[in-house]
């Protein structure tokens, strides 16, 4: 298998996009899926800002400590590495086509790639949990983990 770049994308870096690098890069380890690399970064994001505790939280629940994480902006040459960039809602990747018109075509909503017409329950997007309290943070994680979970299934069969 050539090796495979994924992207993900939130605002800032910090909740959504953490949670998804987190739980894919397991994902792939517990699958022996080498070769991926996965990272994530922010539309808008602050540079080197620690996840919220509360992403910190959830994610340790699942075994993932992302305690060492910095927020990072998106850049150009992240773009264009990457193979498949997945945005949590569509403004971040109307945002990202408007600065980066190259990507179009890799750039994917999370939570419904991967399903059939008619599939996707609820809205297509994954609002933003920040600020919020930690209930809210436990659904967001559940919605990035199902659309993570189809994604690590549609690499490990291509692997």
């Amino acid at each position: 298998m050539t090796s495979k770049k994924i992207l993900f994308v939130c605002t800032g870096n910090s909740c959504r996009s953490v949670m998804a690098q987190g739980l894919m890069r397991q994902m792939l380890e517990q699958a022996g899926v080498s070769g991926t690399q996965v990272e994530s970064a922010g539309v808008f994001a602050i540079e080197g800002m620690v996840s919220t505790q509360e992403t910190q939280r959830v994610l340790q629940e699942v075994g993932i400590d992302c305690s060492s994480h910095r927020a990072r902006m998106v850049t150009a040459e992240m773009v264009r590495d990457a193979d498949l960039i997945f945005v949590m809602e569509q403004f971040q990747g109307e945002e990202l086509l408007r600065r980066f018109p190259d990507a179009k075509g890799k750039v994917h909503l999370l939570k419904p790639y991967g399903l059939a017409a008619g599939e996707l329950t609820g809205p297509p997007n994954i609002p933003d949990p920040i600020g919020k309290p930690l209930e809210v943070y436990e659904v967001c994680f559940g919605e990035i983990r199902d659309a993570v979970e189809r994604i690590a299934r549609s690499l490990q069969l291509k692997a």
